[in-house]
């Protein structure tokens, strides 16, 4: 996707004898892949992304969402794999590829990846009641005991199946101001089809210029991956946070797109 607390993130925690999770990541770790065509990517953390110059990289609080992700291991391989195992025609989109799985069946897309990392991140904290999702009809998908790998696997099945851009964007708050964006935030228009992204780590210079990773998940379900920048070579894969429009590889986003998770009143969630 270094320190006790860091491994105690990102391995195990919940795994029982015998239990299968197809959505690995904090209960399995994949084996990297061998003889891709492309290259190999040589960062092991998003954390480990390079900065542009004079830039570094904003304080996360401890134990917070955005610190997670910082966190989150990165593939060897720079090839994406729709969830079939076939490999995606198009490879011309990813930096990076994140080291979680994807499952077998064409669920996971992209807000579905969005949301499996904000589950992800609180399974990880065993904050079990605040893994919860809406529909939209309100319905709740609310994970409940048992709290294992497997029993995760088949709660984030149900809400890739029963949520979607247009979901989640009515749970989540707009960012008023763009200097307030911060990592774990999410751009997403919501629709039939729709796209959502993830805010997954952001940086700084003395000017208090503002720059962001973003990642994705893709129609049809396939590896979840950091996006380059296809604007502004300079940066890439980082994008210059501003009041323009944020062109991505397949979508544009307005800068009214942001959403956040939480108000500030509970920002270190």
């Amino acid at each position: 996707m270094k320190p006790n607390l860091i491994m105690a993130i990102i391995l195990p925690i919940f795994l029982s004898a015998g239990s299968t999770n197809p959505y690995h990541s904090i209960c399995k770790h994949a084996q990297d892949e061998a003889g891709n065509e492309t290259g190999e990517n040589p960062y092991h953390t998003i954390g480990d992304i390079p900065l542009p110059s004079g830039f570094k990289r904003i304080d996360v609080q401890c134990n917070s969402f955005g610190y997670w992700l910082r966190n989150i291991r990165l593939k060897k391989s720079l090839i994406i794999h729709l969830y079939d195992g076939s490999v995606k025609k198009d490879q011309t989109m990813q930096f990076a590829v994140l080291d979680l799985s994807i499952g077998n069946k064409d669920l996971q897309q992209c807000a579905d990846a969005v949301m499996r990392l904000r589950a992800e991140y609180f399974f990880s904290q065993k904050k079990f009641d605040k893994i919860n999702f809406r529909d939209n009809n309100n319905t709740s998908y609310q994970f409940t005991a048992p709290y294992n790998c497997g029993h995760f696997s088949q709660y984030l099945e149900n809400v890739f199946r029963h949520c979607g851009t247009l979901s989640l964007e009515k749970e989540l708050y707009p960012v008023k101001n763009i200097n307030d964006v911060q990592p774990g935030d999410v751009l997403i228009q919501g629709g039939s089809p729709g796209h959502a992204m993830l805010v997954i780590d952001m940086a700084k210079n003395n000017e208090g210029k503002k720059i962001f990773l973003l990642m994705q998940g893709y129609m049809p379900a396939q590896d979840i991956h950091i996006v380059v920048n296809p604007s502004n070579p300079d940066l890439n894969p980082w994008y210059e946070l501003n009041n323009n429009s944020c062109y991505t590889p397949g979508w544009v986003f307005p800068p009214t797109h942001f959403r956040s998770w939480h108000t500030k009143n509970d920002a270190g969630l």
